[in-house]
């Protein structure tokens, strides 16, 4: 793939043969991106597990403590009382059986999804459209209840949702370059944490086997998974 100038003077200044710790590789990544807008700063992992086995799948949610930089746009699936509830909460778009239908017939104008159980019969009707996108509602990240406040509230104050792929990757974002070191940092670990917190007892050997922290259109920075947080004193 032939690289542009910028981007090949950026990838000069990571060195390949080093794991760098979470504040090294945020400076870097700032310092990296290529792009003139403000870019997403993005971790990819590559996990010791076999996701085709249930014990080993790896799926959760975490609040980052800086937020994500971007407004999520929230749809609710909801009617009466808790309809209001979330329009309060600062839903973009709620709704009942005419929403599923107009998702069903192509809308996708929303980045989240919650619905309340009483929903989820009509709701599941939209897997093939929600599924592959990863919107798909679910009781185990929350997206499923009936205290649709809190959903909609979490969502829009920075909380992020990660799967593992059936290759065993898995994405998240950390923020964008506009944020601090240190704010990156510290949303790093926070998912981080999460990710090793929700280590399946069925997986043998090291957990996390690699990892990579990259900006839109940048080039990518070799993390060391065993640093989760690092001050500029101290490694830990």
């Amino acid at each position: 793939m032939k690289r542009s100038k910028s981007y090949r003077a950026a990838a000069e200044k990571i060195d390949r043969d080093r794991l760098y710790n979470p504040l090294e590789a945020v400076r870097l990544a700032r310092e990296t991106s290529t792009t003139k807008y403000d870019s997403t700063v993005e971790v990819a992992l590559r996990l010791g597990v076999d996701p085709r086995k249930a014990d080993q799948m790896v799926r959760g949610t975490v609040n980052l403590p800086h937020g994500t930089g971007k407004t999520a746009r929230v749809l609710v699936f909801a009617v009466g009382p808790k309809a209001e509830e979330a329009k309060a909460a600062g839903a973009d778009i709620v709704g009942g059986d005419e929403l599923v239908e107009e998702v069903q017939g192509g809308r996708l104008d929303f980045d989240a999804v919650v619905a309340t159980p009483d929903l989820m019969g009509k709701v599941g009707r939209l897997g093939r459209v929600l599924g592959p996108r990863g919107l798909m509602p679910n009781p185990k990240t929350g997206t499923v209840t009936m205290d649709v406040e809190k959903a909609v509230s979490d969502i829009k104050g920075g909380k992020i949702e990660f799967r593992v792929d059936r290759h065993a990757n898995l994405h998240f974002i950390i923020g964008k370059t506009s944020f601090t070191e240190q704010a990156l940092a510290e949303n790093y670990a926070a998912a981080l944490d999460e990710v090793n917190r929700l280590k399946p007892s069925a997986s043998k050997g090291r957990y996390i086997r690699k990892a990579t922290l990259t900006t839109t259109m940048g080039p990518s920075i070799p993390l060391d998974p065993t640093k989760v947080r690092v001050t500029e004193t101290a490694d830990a």
